[in-house]
């Protein structure tokens, strides 16, 4: 059976008469069954979506067919689809329903996508190797030793195997793009309020983004251009239009591209990864961009910020789940207050009751300024100091992790360790840009690399068609 790389391929081969949809959405469906072992995805909608597939075959027949006919689809355990289940991998959550689709979930379906199952990741989105979903691990399908990164790791594997076309995760601090780097993928965070969060379970709202995982930059293109845009239902998302991205995706001008000057020096960064780096600093060099060093002095409060200020955020938000509205309840209680206490502390999961409990902290009586309020004002001090050098800057290069994928159970003893994989992407969730993880080569284990460039805000456009041009120069 074929394995696609692209949407654009597939349509071809649907119109050749080679395929369908149904017989694509049949040939996912064996995958998935065959690589159940990468415990990818926590439901599959198999008669739905081959029903679906016959529904979007029929369309393309009739020639009314939407823009994403023969693209079949995952959904991270965090994204609203209406009659379906929903938890964010959480046990706490058991048995809930989602009652409405998300609108980036209605605007697939609006364009003919086939959504195939929802997929596996960190528990509320709090990870970054996949290992805190209270489903258990998902495996990274080139060494199942070792972990696919989080918190969309279920969402990048399986794009990675070839368990369908593309995914839809979440961003709150690199958990699109840190896994798209651990499995040799596309992962594109787009700026903070493009798409409506309306339908996404809320980790830290401030930082949250829907993003998108693919095998190339154009189907990436494509499902920003559907997804993007202003939305009744999300007060915070951008008024802006939506520019075509599909159409501008060549890059012919010559770009003044600024590199972290840490990031090719310091030893905290994989060898390979800072060789490969420099292979296409001096590949961007030789075609004619202006390429500089630049140095960030806020480096080193970029994770306790964001740290910080998610925690907090954390706490708030999900002081929602507690066992009388929906979801699991304890049975070991005897009043309401011990139903409360027993329900959260048997329903959370250990790092999600580290996260709540650090967020409380920081926002209790007579630490509120101390941590809280600091943290929002270097927020502040890393937004401005990344504009500045965006005003100097087109594009920003740095690698998107400073190590490859790292063995299961390497980091979860050390949190702080664990919480180091966010170095590079934090920044862009901190100050709000937008930011793509492109492969860049592999190391002498055959794990994957991923390089990561970031551009101003609703810069989308110009961050695509680079990222596409540097993949052809790599």
């Amino acid at each position: 059976m074929k394995t696609y790389n692209s949407l654009n391929e597939i349509k071809l081969d649907i119109g050749k008469g080679l395929t369908s949809c149904k017989k694509l959405t049949g040939q996912y469906l064996s995958n998935i069954k065959q690589k159940a072992h990468l415990n990818v995805f926590l439901e599959v909608y198999e008669q739905e979506a081959l029903k679906r597939a016959e529904e979007v075959d029929a369309k393309i027949a009739a020639g009314k067919a939407g823009k994403l006919a023969g693209m079949v689809i995952g959904l991270k355990d965090v994204l609203c689809h209406k009659d379906h289940g929903l938890q964010g991998s959480s046990k706490i959550l058991d048995g809930f329903v989602s009652k409405f689709n998300g609108t980036a979930i209605q605007r697939l379906i609006d364009e003919d996508a086939i959504i195939i199952g929802r997929q596996n990741c960190d528990e509320f989105a709090m990870g970054s190797s996949n290992e805190n979903s209270a489903f258990g691990n998902v495996l990274n399908e080139i060494d199942n030793t070792r972990v696919p990164g989080g918190s969309s790791g279920g969402s990048a594997v399986a794009v990675q195997a070839d368990l369908c076309l593309a995914s839809l995760g979440s961003d709150t601090g690199g958990s699109v793009r840190q896994p798209a780097a651990f499995c040799g993928i596309v992962g594109l965070k787009p700026t903070y309020s493009r798409i409506s969060r309306y339908g996404l379970i809320a980790y830290a709202s401030s930082f949250d983004t829907i993003g998108i995982i693919t095998k190339n930059v154009d189907d990436a293109a494509l499902l920003l251009e559907i997804i993007a845009g202003k939305d009744d239902y999300d007060s915070t998302v951008s008024q802006q239009p939506v520019p075509a991205y599909t159409k501008n995706l060549s890059f012919s001008k010559k770009a003044k591209i600024g590199y972290l000057k840490e990031s090719i020096e310091s030893e905290g960064v994989s060898k390979t990864i800072r060789e490969n780096t420099k292979k296409v600093i001096d590949v961007l060099i030789k075609e004619g961009h202006t390429v500089e060093p630049f140095e960030f002095p806020l480096l080193e409060y970029i994770l306790p910020a964001y740290y910080i200020l998610t925690t907090a955020e954390a706490s708030s938000n999900l002081s929602r789940y507690d066992g009388v509205k929906y979801g699991y309840r304890s049975k070991n209680t005897k009043d309401l207050e011990t139903m409360y206490k027993k329900t959260r502390s048997e329903g959370f999961g250990k790092e999600v009751k580290r996260r709540i409990m650090l967020g409380t902290f920081v926002l209790s009586a007579g630490f509120y300024d101390a941590y809280y309020t600091k943290a929002q004002k270097v927020r502040r001090l890393i937004k401005e100091e990344t504009e500045k050098i965006l005003s100097e800057y087109d594009f920003l290069v740095i690698p998107t992790t400073p190590t490859t994928a790292f063995k299961i159970g390497e980091n979860t003893s050390d949190p702080l360790a664990m919480y180091l994989a966010d170095l590079f992407t934090v920044q862009a969730n901190l100050s709000g840009i937008p930011a793509i993880s492109i492969p860049n080569g592999k190391d002498a284990q055959g794990l994957p690399i991923g390089l990561q460039i970031m551009t101003k805000a609703f810069g989308e456009q110009d961050l695509l068609a680079f990222s596409k041009y540097v993949l052809e120069k790599i």
